[in-house]
């Protein structure tokens, strides 16, 4: 069955949040591609039109009782079912909830989740594409709504699935830039300077750094690591990714030498009695908040001259592609970055082209 496009401009409300997205479908093509692109519809008045191009205002908290209370079942589905991370819940939810003002304002208050069809659905992302939304927002977007509709159709709200037809494009894929090996050699050294007075937080800052090039680990992953987490003997973490699955990552010696001395000297300094049993933890003996994490990344990249500005996200990416330039295969990267397929890892580091020719050259039977 073709998946039709979604090109025509109509009106929802757009949520504006930046968030981790899902993959899209294929990119549409022009309507005239379809063979089962609706009809066209009545020419309108202007008054009409103008009318029909205002997004519509609607907050979760302004839907119909009965919707609300299936955004509630979804949620839990959600959290329950498929493990989603709390901001893939917020963003999914949001996601829908502009959906189901969309249906509100196209059918009525009276209107009830059977209505959700497919020129619908076309009519709600087109608004978004018209209002000026990326390719990464349409993107998600659409995976929200096909998801939504698969739950939907087997809990008996929906009779026939209209998800598996909509089409959404492609998001660009931008990869971020990476330091290069003396540079990042160069920001750890900077970040080491600066724990020499054996400054708490020093000491915490440089553990930080060290760990997430070390380790690759995602900075949500480093800042919920618990004591329990860590192997000191044989230098693993055990660190909680995305949808709750577990993994053990292994660090080096230099990230090795830099906890010991925070978990020895900076921790206690900044532990509190009642405190949590986090790794790290902030100033005031809370557990580390991310953004404060990224923050300690940017001052330590920062101060290498000539480094692109990076945050947690650019390490991980840096410590992947070092991982592949030093020899490691692909499969070894997909584990150590917690990827649940081969084609994330693909897609998320870059290979040189002289790796490319040494992997032929060495593996292909007619090399």
């Amino acid at each position: 069955m073709h998946r039709v496009a979604v090109l025509d401009a109509a009106p929802a409300d757009v949520e504006r949040r930046r968030v981790t997205e899902p993959r899209g479908a294929p990119a549409p093509g022009r309507p005239e591609d379809h063979p089962h692109r609706p009809a066209a519809q009545p020419t309108r008045t202007k008054a009409s039109a103008a009318s029909a191009a205002a997004p519509s205002t609607k907050a979760p908290g302004e839907l119909p009782q009965r919707l609300v209370e299936v955004l509630a079942d979804y949620r839990r589905y959600l959290v329950a079912e498929r493990g989603c991370s709390q901001h893939t819940v917020r963003a999914y939810l949001g996601d829908i909830a502009s959906l189901l003002a969309r249906l509100v304002d196209d059918h009525g208050p009276e209107a009830g989740l059977h209505a959700v069809d497919l020129p619908l659905l076309r009519r709600w992302l087109a608004a978004q594409r018209a209002a000026g939304a990326s390719r990464s927002s349409l993107a998600r977007r659409g995976a929200a709504a096909r998801t939504f509709t698969a739950w939907a159709t087997r809990t008996g709200r929906i009779a026939a699935d209209p998800g598996p037809r909509l089409a959404s494009p492609r998001p660009h894929r931008t990869l971020p830039a990476v330091l290069r090996p003396d540079q990042a050699a160069a920001a750890m050294a900077a970040s080491a300077a600066g724990a020499e007075q054996a400054d708490p937080v020093a000491l915490r800052d440089h553990a930080v750094v060290e760990l997430l090039y070390a380790t690759g680990v995602r900075v949500s992953e480093l800042c919920g690591l618990d004591l329990d987490g860590v192997d000191r003997s044989r230098r693993l973490l055990r660190v909680l990714g995305k949808g709750g699955k577990e993994r053990a990552v292994p660090y080096g010696v230099p990230a090795g030498r830099a906890l010991d001395a925070w978990l020895r000297l900076g921790r206690p300094e900044l532990a509190r009695t009642d405190g949590p049993p986090a790794v790290f933890l902030g100033a005031r003996g809370g557990r580390l908040d991310p953004r404060t994490a990224r923050r300690v990344v940017h001052d330590a990249v920062g101060a290498v001259p000539g480094a692109a500005d990076l945050g947690p996200h650019g390490l991980r990416h840096t410590a992947a592609t070092h991982l592949l330039e030093g020899g490691a295969d692909l499969r070894s990267v997909q584990e150590l970055l917690g990827h649940a397929t081969l084609a994330t890892t693909q897609l998320y580091t870059h290979v040189t082209v002289d790796r490319l020719k040494a992997i032929h050259d060495r593996t292909h039977p007619r090399a």
